[in-house]
């Protein structure tokens, strides 16, 4: 399924670009998905978008994640404790007839879910590996890879990611997240966007608090 840029830029259905692979994924309203991504046990969030050549497998994506091309979240993992690394010891389908796949090896891979919070800004050809959270308000640099836990509000760089600073101080950061503007409505976005665009946080706080 394609859809043209802007196509359904008011009704909140997704905008989903050419050669998209989507399998058991849901997407939320306003939410674009760029050209040749693909999308495997994931759901993403209202208004969250991710560029082109994304691959996304058993993760979670809040709302307003800002997602850059050829990012991969939630790579899946060979099995290092075997004989062998190769999939077909689990793919066995696919060499030889009377054999099947090792479902309990894919149900351990579908349950080691990556979460990416609201608010999120994941940079260029970054990475994140299972299991990881990425809190609300949270920056990615591009090409990091990241293999732990990223505190709410904060810029990880790097390989492996670290912290390098935070974009608003955790008094600001703690307030934003009881706000959780992401959870407003439509309609109350578009009255508050002059002060989205405009505010400093402190100041936005203050108003809606």
């Amino acid at each position: 399924m394609t859809a043209s840029q802007g196509e359904h830029a008011f009704d909140g259905e997704p905008d989903i670009r050419a050669d998209v692979s989507i399998t058991d994924s849901t997407l939320g309203r306003f939410t674009e998905i760029g050209e040749g991504t693909r999308l495997l046990n994931t759901e993403v969030g209202d208004y969250s978008y991710c560029d082109r050549f994304c691959d996304l497998a058993n993760t979670t994506v809040g709302k307003f994640s800002n997602i850059a091309g050829f990012v991969r979240i939630g790579a899946t993992d060979h099995p290092l404790e075997t004989a062998t690394l190769h999939h077909f010891a689990y793919r066995s389908s696919l060499y030889w007839a009377d054999a099947s796949d090792d479902a309990e090896f894919f149900d351990r891979r579908r349950a080691r879910r990556t979460t990416i919070g609201h608010d999120t800004w994941i940079g260029h050809a970054a990475q994140i590996k299972p299991e990881v959270s990425v809190a609300d308000g949270a920056v990615v640099a591009s090409g990091a890879v990241v293999t732990r836990d990223v505190p709410p509000y904060a810029i990880v760089a790097g390989v492996p990611a670290k912290v390098i600073r935070y974009r608003q101080p955790a008094e600001i950061a703690e307030r934003l997240q009881a706000l959780a503007w992401w959870n407003w409505d439509h309609a109350t976005l578009r009255a508050r966007l002059d002060d989205f665009r405009k505010l400093p946080a402190e100041e936005f706080l203050e108003r809606y608090e």
